[in-house]
């Protein structure tokens, strides 16, 4: 029997790790694989670099300015709708309705305004996102040591997250501040040279920094789940959708079910995070306001507008973010991270070694 109190702390871990269970590890199968904390998994004799090495987080970012950059470039017509179904409702009255009315004012191009911030401003926040994720899980995985790493590594995800997300949104801020100013005010500029000195021109420097904390308040809690909710949903679908091991599925097979968990975590995203990107839309739309009088101006049922249409859009996002980002790793050899193994000083603890 395993000591009472440890086994309670494990089970009450309110952050605890997706199907945590203690298990005796038998010696006759030193090879056999558990679940890795990436869905990708590459041989370990078949790296490219050093885990954790400068190689190692450089490709990591690139893989996080591929993900991000491409994917939100490519909806960027839905974005644009949904900014608009934000900020004016009363015009843009639902997104079949939104699209129509951007198309017959502007034309077929004019779904496509922002496109450029989008690009250059969603390329750095995955650069950030990505990258300074796998530096700080790694950081605090030190600072926790063996035994509270395994024990509490779900809330090890959720902060090393929130932490890389911190400084992935400063290096969003400016281009998301031009992108929404381009999208939700016909009139004012139509590119991105013709937008960021005007800007500038009247506001200063304060018009690409101010959404910044509303930035924080969605996207911190976006990213958050997107990373802890990703972990638990990879977790459920190889123990109770796919017929086998996950170290028997192919990498295309695996990558299928990247692309499903991802979804899922998008879906949930996009939920905790649509009141904050409400408020960023109407702010970065307004000269003067601050978040605190846009979210009062707004209303409980205000900051809930275009859901629909973010939930499809971050939903297929996300999807296609761990997608990509998973054929990065996979795609240049990079090293995985040893699996969740209970450390020999635990299992002592427990009870399950001499």
């Amino acid at each position: 029997m395993y000591p009472t109190s440890l086994t309670q702390l494990a089970r009450g871990n309110p952050f605890s790790a997706p199907l945590f269970t203690l298990q005796k590890v038998e010696e006759s199968h030193p090879n056999l694989r558990t679940r890795r904390l990436a869905a990708a998994a590459v041989a370990e004799e078949d790296v490219s670099c050093e885990f954790g090495s400068s190689k190692y987080y450089a490709l990591c970012g690139f893989g996080g300015i591929l993900s991000c950059g491409i994917t939100h470039t490519a909806v960027v017509p839905l974005d644009l709708v949904k900014c608009r179904l934000q900020v004016n409702p009363d015009k843009y009255k639902s997104i079949g309705n939104g699209f129509s009315v951007t198309v017959r004012e502007d034309g077929f191009r004019g779904l496509a305004k922002g496109w450029a911030p989008t690009f250059i401003g969603y390329s750095m926040q995955g650069l950030c996102k990505f990258g300074f994720y796998e530096v700080f899980k790694i950081l605090y995985s030190d600072l926790l040591g063996e035994e509270n790493t395994y024990l509490w590594r779900t809330s090890l995800y959720l902060a090393a997250s929130a932490s890389a997300e911190f400084f992935a949104d400063i290096a969003l801020a400016p281009m998301e501040a031009v992108k929404v100013r381009i999208q939700t005010q016909p009139g004012y500029a139509n590119t991105l040279r013709e937008c960021v000195p005007k800007m500038f021109a009247e506001e200063g420097l304060w018009a690409f920094y101010k959404g910044v904390v509303p930035l924080w308040m969605r996207q911190i809690p976006y990213t958050m789940m997107k990373f802890a909710c990703f972990e638990r949903t990879v977790e459920m679908l190889y123990k109770y959708v796919v017929p086998k091991p996950r170290s028997e599925c192919s990498k295309p097979e695996q990558l299928v079910v990247t692309f499903v968990a991802g979804y899922i975590a998008g879906v949930f995203c996009a939920i905790v995070s649509h009141p904050a990107d409400s408020v960023v839309s109407v702010l970065n739309k307004e000269k003067g306001s601050t978040a605190l009088q846009v979210l009062k101006r707004l209303g409980p049922k205000g900051v809930w507008k275009g859901l629909v249409a973010r939930i499809i859009m971050i939903g297929t996002l996300t999807a296609l973010q761990w997608f990509i980002y998973d054929s990065v790793k996979v795609y240049f050899r990079l090293p995985r991270p040893p699996p969740p193994e209970m450390p020999e000083s635990l299992k002592k603890k427990l009870g399950l070694t001499e």
